[in-house]
Parts: C-alpha cells; structure tokens; sequence
C-alpha cells in the first residue's frame, strides 16, 4: 500500500486518534513472539507492513470531535485533483442493469485488500442478501468492508442483517499487502447509518442521496469503482426475485472507473473515492452498527450468515445472470475508453443553514459542488447541451425581500438566443413513468411551461382542468403547437402509448438516469438536479471528458428519446388523457396535478422535492 505522501499526512492529520474495536479474543498486538497458532494470531508467514498499517488505521472509525478537524470542511475545501481514467458507462439497457448488479458482486468476490460502499437505498431483497454474503466472504478472506446506509433511504432495512454481516469479521481473514503478503492486519467489518434518525431526528431531512463502490482503492492496479444512480434494491436491475425480468424496473445509469495507464497522477481515483468515503463516514450526526454478539458472547448470527450466503449462491445461479457472471472477467477486462474525470460532491448541503435564501451564495462557498463546477462550466464554448433527470428542475431562488437571484429557465433561453444553431434536450419522467407525483407536477406545471410558453399561455395550462389541458381550443392551436415544437428546444418524457398500462405491449419502466453531455464533457452521477439534490441532499459523482463515453451516453440518450414523447405533443397530451379516464392513485394524481402544484407552491414544500 503506496500511499502518496500528502495523501497519507491529510489522513493521519484526520484520523489523529485511533479507536479500535476488539473483535475476538486475543489481541493481534499480545500475540507470542514465536507467533504460536493462536486464535486470533496472524500466521506464522505474516508481515509487519509500516505502509499497511498507516492504511489501515486511516480506516479505522472514530468520533469525528476526535479527529480534530471537520470532515465535512475538509471534503468542501479539499483540492480535488483531474485524473486520467478508464471509463465506461452502465446504461439504461435491460442488459446493463444486469451487468450492474453481476458487476457489483463480481467486484466484491474479486476485491484482494478493501470494499466500502455506501448507497442511499439498501434493501434487503435478494439483492440485498446476496451482496451482503459477498461482502461476509470477503472479509472472511482478508478483506477489509465498510458500508454505509442512508437512516430515512434505506429505513424499511431490517438492520439486523446489517448486524449479521458485521459478526462476519469473527475469525476474519488477515489483510494482504499490495505485494500479496499476508500482513498482521485482520480485516473488519465497519457498518454505518448516515445521519443517524434515533441520534439526530432534527436534521432527518439531510440525506446521503450516495451510490457508490470503490474496490482496492489505494492500489491502483486492482481499483474498481461504480458510482450513479442504481440503488441496492432488484428493482434497479430489470429482475424479480426468480429472475425473471421485472416490467417497472428503473432505467438507470452508472459510470465504471479504474485509474488511467500510462498516466503518472499524483492521486488516483480510487484514492479519491476512498477518501471520499472516509470523510463522509466521519460526518458527526452518523451511527456506528455493530452486532451484539460480542456483549453476550454467543453467536446469534449463525443463521442469517447462512441466509445471506444462500442469497448470493440463489442470485447466481439465476438462468439469466449466469452468463453476465460468466462473461464478467472479459467485461472489466475491455472496453474501456481513457478518460480526464474528477469527483464532484454536495457535502456542503450537509451544513448550511439558510439552504434556500443563500443557495446562490452558498455554491460560491463549495469549490467542489456539483452545481458549482456546472455554474463555472457555463463560460466554455458548447453549442448542444444534454441532460437526464427523473425530477427534472430548473431553479429559481429568491432572497429575503422576494427578490428574484437566479432563473436556470430565462438563462437557458437567452443562451439559445445567441445563436440558431444552440440545442438544448431534455429529457424526464412522464405522469406514466414517474414514482414521485409531486415532483411531477413541477416538472409539468412549471417547468416545462417556463422553458416553452409564452406568458398567456402558461397561464392558461395552468388554469383549471377544462379549461386547460382538455381545451382542444388551447392545446391544437397553431400557437400552441409552433411554441412545443421548439427548434432549438426539446422537452422529453418518457413512456409511449404502448405501454401495457393502455394494454399495448411495452414496458417503459421508470426513468432514474442522472447526467448531462456538452459538447466535450459531461457528468455522471446522483444528482436528480432537483431542489432536494440541490440543497439538502449530499450528492456526488464525476465529471468526465472522453470522446469514446460521451458517444456511449449520446447512443444512451437516443435510446430514452426513442420511449418519449415531446412534453406538449399531440401523443403526449393523449397519453395523459387516457391515464386521466382510469382509476387508482396514478389517475387521481393526473386529475389533480395542478392543485397538487399550486399546493407545493403555496407552501414552499417545492423546495422539498
């Protein structure tokens, strides 16, 4: 373990105060000279490694008020650095999302020194399971685990599996060094609830909005990291339980990444992530998980290991993942496409105060924000803007004194106004497809009026039902029809009419992709690019210029286009209609998305969404 000297100093300067936890019954420290064949003594082969140990102590959990300096603060005022990388892009496809989840496990089962992983949504389906019996192999083996859980993403977890998988690091395996020596290091199994509700109910509404998994990290040669939107759920992976594809799974999006060849950076991107990692597990309002078994002395887990070990050997011998987990060694062996990325955060939204009144101010404050680095990226030439969002938002922020700060909206507008040959695509979620109504009703009551109307007729489809969208005298207008039909402008939303739903024979899924293209570089991550992502959630995720991804994520982004309809549109109006007619939630909400609207409106809560 090689760690660049600076790297190393900004980790023990953290880290200062190590606490460890005991987790058998010999200390590895108290062990015989001779290294006697104890239970819980290293081999008799193992080795003393000084690079190892540092390493190793920089991931041992503390109290943040110990480390004597604010996790958070460092990761907003961190240099992070541009890396050269290896990239390829996890989309949308029903075969992508199958090779995510046979990626993920297949990462963990081939993971040599380290795994951490944190995700906003951890369930504890047979996804779930199956990844927490390859973590509990893995730390069997010698590989040190840490795993993080949102407390409100991933609340309906039964955290007693979470408990199970900590019991794992009994008679753990002892971690190699990056020479393959087996060292005196035994790996663990540290477990983390961000954000804690029973310890912090006030700030619940701050969340970990994170998926990410970084392997080997800080050997560069082995690192493999995934991040973007898939949560740890089958629900993101296109299957049910029995392997069989799911209709309403999410189509989603994921970048891959290992460090560049040929290529001398200082810090690599595993580096990167796993120190990400580590300031984000130190944020002070996080609880530490642990299995209870070392209060009482007795296994009380034997079964549920057994459980989440029968999960992993059911998940892969499903008929349809087989042959991904077959062909995954050639898949992460090739296709990659050199790239320049850099990790791009929200960890400020974890600490402001005044998140809505001071949003402008507060991304000036945040040199690593996401929508900083997007604000400081609108100076560089682009002539053909791309973006994919579930709940798609352009914001407006007023002060105090109601005054208007910012229009995403007007400003996208004067920038086509400069010149005809700007484009600008959008594409998000339809009533049909959405799993969020009000976000929905944003996106479609004010949104999409404010990028396409004109004054008169925002207010018009704003206006109750008949005399709005059920209007024919509104909406087949000529007016109507030359302002949606935009030439430089194009609003998408996902689902056509024939979606099963109206008894056709597709499914559409539902949209959970997050990124956006310019014309050299792009982004992939977790950000929604609404207001939650925006202002409370931490988000996070990585910038990237690579001609060979950026046409993967345009023949992504042709593919979503080619299940959409133009936000406006004749289809688009009839396939709202059609819902409308039906009963259940989904048709009530179409009804009433105005009121739904105007309630958000009234009463701030937009801002929540």
């Amino acid at each position: 373990m090689n760690l660049p000297v600076r790297l190393r100093f900004l980790l023990l300067v953290l880290l200062g105060t190590i606490s460890a936890c005991a987790t058998t019954t010999i200390p590895a420290d108290k062990c015989p000279a001779d290294r006697l064949p104890l239970e819980n003594c290293p081999p008799l082969e193992a080795v003393e490694d000084p690079e190892l140990n540092k390493w190793y102590q920089t991931r041992t959990q503390l109290r943040a008020r110990d480390s004597g300096s604010n996790p958070i603060d460092l990761g907003v005022e961190a240099q992070i650095p541009v890396q050269g990388a290896r990239a390829k892009l996890l989309g949308s496809s029903e075969v992508e999302a199958i090779q995510s989840l046979t990626a993920k496990i297949h990462m963990i089962e081939n993971a040599e020194h380290s795994v951490d992983a944190v995700y906003y949504i951890f369930k504890d389906d047979l996804a779930g399971k199956a990844m927490l019996g390859a973590l509990c192999d893995a730390v069997q083996r010698g590989v040190d685990v840490r795993l993080m859980v949102d407390s409100v993403g991933s609340i309906g977890l039964n955290k007693t599996w979470l408990r199970a998988l900590h019991s794992c690091q009994v008679g753990g395996g002892f971690v190699h060094n990056s020479a393959g020596q087996v060292t005196t290091r035994r790996a663990r199994v540290q477990i983390f609830i961000f954000n804690a509700v029973s310890k912090s109910p006030f700030t619940a509404n701050r969340r970990s909005h994170d998926k990410l998994m970084v392997v080997d990290g800080f050997v560069p040669d082995k690192t493999v990291v995934i991040t973007g939107g898939r949560n740890i759920s089958l629900a993101y992976y296109g299957i049910l339980e029995d392997g069989s594809p799911n209709p309403d799974t999410y189509n989603d999006a994921e970048i891959l990444l290992r460090p560049g060849l040929d290529r001398e950076d200082e810090h690599t991107v595993g580096e990167v992530a796993e120190v990400y990692f580590t300031l984000l597990s130190l944020y002070e309002k996080n609880k530490r998980l642990r299995s209870k078994q070392f209060v009482t002395g007795t296994d009380l887990y034997r079964e549920r290991r057994e459980a989440l070990a029968g999960a992993l050997a059911q998940l892969k011998s499903l008929p349809a993942l087989q042959p991904h987990f077959a062909a995954m060694d050639a898949f992460l062996a090739g296709g990659w496409h050199q790239a320049d990325v850099r990790l791009a955060h929200e960890f400020s939204n974890l600490t402001n105060r005044t998140v809505v009144t001071d949003a402008v101010a507060n991304l000036a404050n945040n040199p690593n924000s996401i929508m900083n680095l997007l604000e400081q990226a609108r100076g560089h030439e682009r002539s053909h803007a791309r973006i994919v969002s579930p709940y798609l938002f352009l914001a407006r922020y007023y002060d105090n004194e109601g005054n208007l700060l910012l229009d995403e909206a007007q400003r996208v507008l004067d920038w086509l106004e400069e010149d005809p040959d700007y484009r600008y695509e959008m594409i998000t979620n339809s009533v049909l497809t959405s799993d969020n109504f009000p976000a929905q009703s944003i996106v479609d009551m004010d949104m999409a009026p404010r990028m396409l109307l004109d004054a008169k007729h925002k207010q018009a489809w704003q206006a109750d039902l008949a005399e709005s969208e059920l209007n024919p005298e509104l909406v087949e207008s000529e007016t109507w029809l030359k302002l949606v039909n935009h030439p430089q402008l194009s609003i998408y939303e996902t689902g056509r009419l024939d979606d099963a739903y109206f008894g056709g024979d597709k499914h559409y899924g539902k949209l959970h992709s997050k990124y956006l293209l310019g014309d050299e570089a792009g982004f992939i991550g977790t950000a929604n690019f609404d207001y939650r992502s925006r202002l409370f959630n931490n988000e996070m995720g990585f910038f990237f210029a690579s001609p060979g991804l950026r046409e993967d994520v345009i023949a992504d982004f042709e593919r979503l286009k080619s299940q959409s309809y133009l936000w406006g549109s004749a289809e688009w109006l009839e396939m709202r209609r059609r819902i409308m007619e039906g009963d259940g939630i989904k048709a009530s909400a179409v009804r009433n998305q105005r009121k739904i609207f105007r309630t958000l409106r009234k009463t701030g809560l937009e801002y929540l969404f």
